[in-house]
């Protein structure tokens, strides 16, 4: 059974769905800086056109939504330094 997070924004997830929310997050980042991802279509079918359109995120907002994801789930964190003499 997976440890459910019971603090912050991503309260009630647990570590799976947050590992996939980051690996989406990622996914999109890429696609949104390399030119990939879409955000206005339109096709025809017969005589009628249609369109859709989608809100592009920000990179900014999704960097700040991986660093959100990442700190929730302890990924990039680094231990004290702690001399011993």
């Amino acid at each position: 059974m997976s440890k459910i997070i019971n603090t912050g924004m991503f309260s009630g997830m647990t570590r799976e769905q947050l590992l996939a929310a980051l690996e989406k997050a990622q996914q999109a980042y890429i696609e949104l800086s390399t030119g990939n991802r879409g955000v206005s279509f339109s096709y025809s079918q017969g005589d009628v056109t249609r369109s859709v359109t989608y809100q592009q995120a920000s990179i900014a907002d999704l960097m700040a939504l991986i660093q959100m994801l990442q700190s929730a789930l302890g990924v990039g964190r680094r231990r004290p330094i702690r001399f011993k003499f």
